[in-house]
C-alpha cells in the first residue's frame, strides 16, 4: 500500500481550521515530531508569506525560525502542509518543485467547498508524486494496534 501518514483527529481538525481561517488565502504550516518517529505532534500555524489564494510560500525568516526551534527540541517537519482555496486537494507543478524534503508527508486541504473539505497527503521525491492513505487516531498511544483490539462495549 505504500506510505500512511497516521495522524492525531485534532491535528487534522486544527488543519483545516486554518486552512478555513485563512481562505480565500492559501493557508499553510509545518507539523513537527520527534526525530526518526514519523509522529506528527506540534502544529506550527505559518504566515503565507505571499498572501495568495493561488500560492504559497513561507517567509524565509519565519523558516529559520521554525528550523531552530525544531533542531533544539530534536524535531523534523513531520508533516508540511497548505491549502488550495479552488481547486482539488492535489499538488501543483510549483508545489513539487518547492518541496524539498523528502521524508515529509506533504498535505494538501482543498476549502473549495464550504461544507466539506479534501484532506490528502502525498510523498514528494525528486518532483515524483506519490498519494499516500492518510490514517486519522484519536491518540498515538494505540495507533499501532489493529482494530480487533478495540475493547468491547
Amino acid at each position: 500500500m505504500g506510505d500512511v501518514l497516521r495522524i492525531r483527529r485534532d491535528l487534522v481538525d486544527a488543519i483545516v481550521e486554518h486552512a478555513r481561517r485563512d481562505h480565500p488565502d492559501e493557508a499553510c504550516g509545518v507539523i513537527a515530531g520527534p526525530e526518526g518517529s514519523d509522529r506528527p505532534e506540534r502544529h506550527i500555524p505559518m504566515l503565507n508569506a505571499a498572501r495568495s489564494p493561488t500560492f504559497y510560500e513561507f517567509d524565509s525568516a519565519d523558516l529559520l525560525r521554525l528550523y531552530r526551534d525544531m533542531d533544539s527540541r530534536d524535531e523534523v517537519p513531520v508533516v508540511i502542509y497548505h491549502s488550495h482555496t479552488a481547486t482539488e486537494a492535489y499538488p501543483s507543478r510549483t508545489d513539487i518543485s518547492y518541496a524539498s524534503e523528502p521524508d515529509a508527508h506533504y498535505v494538501l486541504v482543498s476549502t473549495r467547498d464550504a461544507e466539506q473539505h479534501e484532506f490528502r497527503s502525498y510523498r514528494i521525491v525528486e518532483g515524483v508524486v506519490t498519494e499516500e492513505q492518510v490514517e486519522v487516531v484519536e491518540s498515538y498511544m494505540f495507533a499501532n494496534t489493529g482494530s480487533d483490539d478495540t475493547p468491547d462495549a
